[in-house]
């Protein structure tokens, strides 16, 4: 998603709540800016950001609801009158019915000359749709009439504007209300909603862009965000510089353990991506078939084939990170291997079937712990939660609380707009990915990728969010070169040693 700001260098960092946006505009308000010169604002840096993305429209439609969100589509409207832009109003709201600085932007689009219709039986056919039908405050399913308005939009073809939020989608958690606007660009006011950049918001919002429209520092340092949008190039200053006369002991010492039948690749790309991040030893604990692939694929790691825990047990004396899961299967051999991870007291990254053994309490795991990152996907969220894949994705914000409050130390909640949270700091929402990152494998990169990072010294906080950061913005680098049709988990790793590239230089 491309994301950028009207009126300052970056889009912001810190993400708001719906109520925590209206809070904003209530201090803003009080801090002597009348909620029409809000208004306005809004309405001008919307129809702005339309002739810059879609200039010389032929036509202008705008859909208005019946709130606040309606009154910046009125303003848009008679911006667009005044530029002799041929323009229309269809309300879906009663027009009528609008209150305060919303009926003020409904005279001043009349005054202009706009015309202003009932929901028609046909869409337009050609020009820019303008979305102005519902915003932050929804918290049902969207109505009948306006759900009719959402698929005229949608079923149009034309590029479409979202004011504020697309039309249908929460602007708290992400989720798609029953239906949604599917927008070519949102602009979003005064507060950055952080339901844009997960789950659905992803793809509905097209290119999104924030403007402030002129609320002063101060207000936002009364509303503080409880939820940040990670940044990567800051994330990467939490590396430690080497020293000159650094020796690979400095480094730390990743072991992946997992590979059962048929699944040693999954291993070998998780043991890759460790050494690749920066580990300085990197061993492989799998099944004895896949030892002579794993030293093909990656000769700098070390390989034992152990075919039960009390094989492995003696392995786990020289490590200093442990990653299990990647490839582990579900067998009495994965569950061996597990529980010998799990007794080794040692930094833990846990994935895929080492989750879904946690969840199915094989072995019994009664107690949180603070020194562990686990990567679950949706679904192995829900199963973690006891719950089902639809709840955890209908809130992912929640969910992803919800899990590091029971097993403590670092969560990933994977997915479009991944959420990483932490025993301390904000929730930080990846809005960096794309669809090429929905093949095999990817999560054991991602794992990887962890192990090297606590390796290195990282806290399991710092490491969370610096490697889903790095994981996604290596999938952006990478899909350049492949597509996102033909992307595979391996291409990220080129693409990770370029943005390590910018870590510290020597000592």
């Amino acid at each position: 998603m491309k994301l950028t700001s009207v009126d300052a260098p970056e889009f912001p960092r810190t993400l708001y709540t719906s109520e925590q946006t209206r809070q904003l505009d209530k201090r803003a308000i009080a801090s002597g800016i009348p909620g029409a010169q809000l208004m306005k604002r809004a309405g001008r840096a919307a129809f702005g950001q339309l002739l810059q993305r879609f200039p010389g429209p032929a036509a202008i439609t705008v859909y208005c609801g019946g709130g606040n969100n309606a009154g910046d589509g009125y303003v848009i409207a008679g911006l667009a009158a005044q530029r002799r832009i041929p323009v229309r109003v269809i309300a879906v709201g009663d027009p009528q019915k609008l209150t305060g600085e919303a009926a003020e932007a409904r005279d001043y689009a009349l005054q202009e000359g706009v015309d202003v219709n009932a929901l028609p039986e046909r869409g337009p056919e050609e020009g820019v749709i303008v979305d102005a039908l519902l915003g932050t405050g929804i918290s049902g399913e969207v109505r009948p009439t306006y759900a009719e308005a959402i698929a005229q939009i949608n079923q149009s073809a034309l590029p479409v504007l979202a004011v504020d939020v697309p039309s249908g989608l929460n602007a708290d958690t992400g989720t798609e209300m029953g239906t949604a606007v599917r927008a070519a660009l949102t602009v979003t006011f005064i507060g950055a909603k952080r339901g844009l950049l997960t789950g659905r918001g992803l793809a509905l919002c097209g290119e999104l862009v924030f403007a402030g429209l002129g609320v002063p520092e101060a207000v936002y340092a009364e509303v503080p965000g409880e939820c940040h949008r990670f940044e990567l190039a800051e994330a990467l200053a939490a590396l430690p510089a080497r020293a000159v006369d650094a020796h690979k002991g400095d480094f730390g010492h990743v072991m992946i353990i997992g590979g059962d039948t048929g699944y040693g690749g999954a291993a070998i790309m998780a043991a890759e991506a460790a050494a690749r991040t920066g580990a300085g030893l990197v061993s492989l604990a799998t099944r004895p078939e896949h030892v002579a692939p794993a030293l093909t694929r990656c000769p700098e790691i070390m390989v034992c084939g152990v075919t039960s825990g009390q094989e492995l047990e003696p392995w786990l004396a020289r490590p200093t990170v442990l990653v299990v899961g990647p490839g582990l299967g579900q067998s009495p051999w994965s569950e061996q291997m597990l529980q010998q991870a799990l007794q080794s007291g040692l930094p833990l990254v846990l994935d895929a079937d080492a989750l879904n053994l946690l969840a199915a309490q094989r072995p019994a795991v009664a107690e949180a712990r603070d020194n562990w990152v686990l990567t679950p996907h949706p679904g192995e969220a829900a199963r973690l939660l006891q719950s089902v894949t639809s709840e955890v994705q209908r809130d992912r914000f929640a969910a992803v609380a919800a899990l590091q409050k029971r097993f403590g130390g670092a969560v990933i909640l994977k997915g479009s707009g991944s959420l990483v949270a932490t025993p301390e700091g904000p929730l930080e929402v990846i809005s960096a990915g794309n669809p090429g990152m929905a093949s095999g494998g990817m999560g054991d990169v991602l794992s990887g990728i962890l192990g090297g990072l606590l390796a290195q010294g990282l806290s399991v906080d710092r490491a969370a969010a610096l490697g889903a950061g790095l994981h996604a913005e290596a999938a952006d680098l990478a899909v350049g070169d492949w597509g996102e049709r033909s992307l595979l988990a391996t291409d990220l790793i080129p693409a990770l040693c370029q943005l390590l590239q910018a870590e510290p230089g020597h000592v």
